[in-house]
């Protein structure tokens, strides 16, 4: 194999490893932007769920017995 070849070769080789670093280092970050949405996502939820029962006009709670008259 000529010099030359094995010059283009290595670098091809360096550039694709840099690639792949930045890439994993990317989808990282992502991995931790959606655990951290998701965690917002709960707590919205469970914030609305307690919300609700204070709107005057919602039904309440689901597990919660209607008045007799």
């Amino acid at each position: 194999m000529n010099e030359e070849r094995l010059m283009d070769i290595e670098m091809k080789i360096a550039f694709q490893e840099k690639t792949i670093k930045e890439l994993n280092e990317v989808i990282y970050e992502q991995q931790q932007e959606i655990e951290r949405l998701g965690a917002i996502c709960e707590l919205v939820l469970k914030r609305t769920r307690e919300f609700s029962n204070f709107v005057p006009g919602s039904d309440g709670p689901a597990d919660e017995k209607p008045p007799h008259y």
